[in-house]
This record gives structure tokens, sequence and C-alpha cells, in this order.
């Protein structure tokens, strides 16, 4: 039941759970700036590793395909790649990839993929952000995993603690992220953070999307002082990207 989990950059992360090889929100491309709509984003950290350093890829998660910071054009070859990806139906319906809407699932030898629900900024912001995903990783044979994706509500992390009780590693997706046309968070705080592991009873956190872009308005240091400040430091689990840490069984 040992996990390996290596970050890559921002949302992007490599897990590797019983001979399974999982890619969460793929981005590679180099610092610079991205169209997203209306909106520039910027880009100021480039990837640790590059999809050619990854190996063989065996799923991809994919919370939403509409921003660039999920989601880049190096990130879609990569994408394009493996054999399977699992994310919202408006992203399949873009993308190929296969749709789940929440608490659906999707069996990938011994591990089960459930959908969960994400909301990416306040309740009423669908429209501007359109749809995203969480994911909740199950089996007998690895550790029960949480991925986040661009989810803001802690509503949503409750209702999903309330359905899978026992979380060992919560992947929660930060960064406080802010743009002009949305006076709200569109992520976690790292506040919120906090307030989610301890929801979610996770035994170990990992942060994302907590650096590498402009339109991030807090980073990793903030979520290991609100960690530290809440007696939770403990938790935490930040490797140095491109270096795998391993997660053994309590």
């Amino acid at each position: 039941m040992t996990t390996i989990i290596t970050v890559i950059g921002g949302p992007t992360a490599l897990l590797e759970l019983d001979g399974l090889r999982v890619l969460t929100d793929p981005t590679f491309d180099p610092p610079g700036d991205h169209s997203a709509g209306p909106l520039t984003l910027t880009k100021t950290i480039g990837p640790a590793l590059s999809p050619a350093d990854l190996g063989r890829v065996d799923l991809v998660l994919l919370s939403h395909d509409q921003h660039p910071d999920n989601l880049d054009k190096l990130g879609r070859e990569a994408m394009s790649a493996a054999p399977l990806t699992l994310s919202t139906p408006e992203a399949a319906a873009n993308t190929g990839a296969t749709p789940l809407r929440p608490w659906q699932h999707h069996d990938v030898g011994g591990v089960r993929v459930t959908a969960v629900p994400a909301l990416h900024g306040p309740p009423g912001s669908e429209p501007i952000v359109g749809q995203v995903t969480g994911f909740m990783l199950t089996g007998a044979e690895i550790p029960t995993i949480y991925v986040s994706g661009d989810n803001a509500s802690l509503e949503y992390v409750e209702l999903i603690a309330g359905r899978f009780p026992a979380i060992d590693v919560a992947l929660l997706f930060g960064g406080a992220v802010r743009v002009p046309m949305l006076d709200e968070r569109l992520t976690l705080n790292a506040a919120e953070m906090v307030i989610a592991a301890r929801l979610l009873k996770a035994r170990h956190v990992v942060p994302l999307h907590v650096e590498g872009w402009s339109h991030f308005t807090e980073n990793e240091t903030d979520v290991r002082t609100a960690f530290s400040e809440a007696g939770l430091g403990h938790l935490l689990v930040s490797p140095a990207p491109g270096r795998p840490v391993t997660l053994t069984p309590a």
C-alpha cells in the first residue's frame, strides 16, 4: 500500500499506486503569458519535469480544461498520449476524455475513481468559470486519496468527507486564486485548506496549485504557516518538485 507522489508544479503531480501511474491536471509549458478568454494569465515557474521524464502514464485526472493553469498546450499533448483521461462532461466534450458526473465512478484495474463535487469559486460562478470536478481514488491495495481540483467550497469538502470518512492522502489545490472579473477567491486559501484537512481527517496533505502563476495570491509558505499555527504541520507532505516521496501506511 505504499504510494509514491512526485510534485511537478502547479496542479500537476504523478501518483504511483499499486502499479497504476496517475497524472493530475497536466501543465508542462514554460513560463510566459497564456490567454484565458478575456484574461491573460502569467506563468512564472516552469515544471520540474517534462512529459518525457515521466515515463508511462496510465490515467490522467483532469479537473477541468478551460483554464491554462490546469491544462496547457504541452499538458494537452501529454494527456493525449495517455490511454485514459477522466474529467467533467464539459471537458469531455472538448477533449475526448471519459466524462464523469459527481458520484459516478470508473474502475481502472484495482483502483476505483469516483468523481466528487467541486466549485471553482463562489456559488453562482459556474456560468463564468465552467464545470470542475474533484476525484476520490479507492481500492483494496491503495490508500484512499482525494484530489480536490480547483474547488473553493468547504461545504462540498464536508459532503465528500461524509461519504469517504477515512482519507489517507488529500491533494488540496490552493493558491487563493483571484482574477479581475470575480472579486472573490476561486480556490481555497491556506486557512481553508486547514479546515478541509480537518473535515477530511486526512493523514497526509499534499498542497498543489500554490505556486507558479501570478494570479495565485498565496503560496506554499502561506500554507506551511497556516498548518503550523493550527498545530497540523505534521500533516504536510511538500517534497521538492521533481523528487518522489513515498508514503507508507500507518
